[in-house]
């Protein structure tokens, strides 16, 4: 029966945006997760009587049709790009991006992934790297004899060296931007996968730490 076909389409749209919300709560407390929202369409329509025929009773012009809905379909599942709240911590090395932009990590196959989860820290080898030990792009560096390490707003990495009285700049946190982030698909583990539409960000952006989304 059409009437039950209808009804299901709505039963699976309602399913899938069940499915959606469910995993935005169940993500709360993931760092930098962007939560997600459906959007629906309806499906076609069929005309059972076209605007402007000719009733066969009066000989009359039918003023307006009759079309039949078919249902609905899910049409996209889209990020919510929207500026988190920021929690502080205690880790000199958590990072936060105020405004647009990803960071850029390299994966253990070489390629480049995104993420706006600033969950950093250091390597046996003083690189910054995130929680599951992938580099930050570019690859920074801070000497194992420093004392003294601060990020500034500009993603300045600065570092006071043993012995030395000011700070030394040893590196620079970049960040990558896309003409359209709603079109990033996520892979887990907070990255997103590289993608050709990449193009530099510039100012304004700043990076906050120790804090993160």
């Amino acid at each position: 029966m059409r009437s039950l076909d209808i009804a299901a389409t709505g039963m699976l749209a309602q399913q899938r945006n069940v499915e959606v919300v469910s995993n935005n709560l169940a993500n709360m407390n993931t760092t930098a997760y962007m939560r997600r929202r459906t959007e629906f369409h309806d499906l076609i329509y069929q005309d059972l009587r076209r605007v402007g025929t000719t009733s066969s009773d009066a000989g009359t012009i039918v003023p307006s049709g009759v079309q039949l809905g078919l249902g609905v379909k899910l049409a996209a599942v889209y990020r919510i790009h929207e500026q988190g709240n920021l929690e502080a911590t205690d880790n000199t090395f958590d990072m936060a991006v105020q405004g647009k932009g990803f960071f850029q990590i390299t994966l253990p196959t070489g390629d480049t992934a995104y993420t706006r989860d600033g969950t950093f820290q250091l390597d046996a080898n003083g690189q910054i790297v995130t929680h599951d030990g992938y580099r930050l792009i570019p690859s920074i560096t801070v000497p194992s004899n420093a004392i003294d390490v601060t990020i500034n707003q500009s993603g300045q990495v600065l570092a006071k060296i043993e012995g030395q009285v000011a700070f030394s700049n040893v590196g620079q946190i970049q960040v990558a931007n896309f003409p359209n982030e709603a079109g990033l698909s996520a892979e887990g583990n907070n990255l997103l996968p590289a993608v050709r539409s990449k193009t530099p960000f510039s100012p304004p952006w700043s990076i906050t730490g120790p804090a993160r989304p």
